[in-house]
């Protein structure tokens, strides 16, 4: 079913949206989030490092489209994760002409302690909801979020 006619006001979700990327888009959220994590990481690769655990293998390109970075930014920051350890570079197997990315052993060990020290500080967060205030919001943030992706690729 199609709702192609409705004028919804989005001011107070656009608004609530952006209070959402303005916090954690905060550096000290970052740290905060790697200190729970017990994870020493420069604060710049992190969500690269993150992006990458989420989506990989992924290549540059569509890595740095999706982090709203340039390209050889992007690239250079790759080559830092790879001196540590955190991540591998190839040549994509259908395309030889692009480079993705994918995290090491090391690097999936740093993901995976990121996103249980995320779940606990977003369960804090969310400690004075009821379960299905926080099904809903996972819900329909998922379908905001489908929504969004697949009107962008039309």
């Amino acid at each position: 079913m199609q709702y192609a006619h409705n004028n919804y006001d989005i001011t107070d979700f656009h608004g609530a949206l952006l209070d959402i990327i303005g916090v954690m888009n905060q550096p000290a959220r970052d740290e905060q989030l790697l200190q729970a994590a017990g994870v020493q990481l420069e604060q710049l690769l992190f969500p690269l490092l993150v992006a990458i655990g989420r989506c990989g293998p992924i290549g540059v390109v569509e890595l740095a489209d999706n982090l709203g970075r340039d390209y050889t930014t992007v690239s250079r920051q790759v080559k830092k994760l790879e001196a540590q350890g955190l991540a591998h570079k190839q040549p994509n197997a259908s395309d030889r002409r692009i480079s993705e990315v994918t995290l090491s052993e090391q690097g999936l060990a740093i993901f995976a302690q990121i996103a249980l020290a995320r779940q606990t500080l977003m369960n804090r967060v969310l400690a004075n909801w009821s379960p299905e205030e926080v099904q809903a919001l996972f819900t329909l943030t998922r379908k905001y979020a489908d929504s969004l992706k697949q009107q962008s690729a039309a």
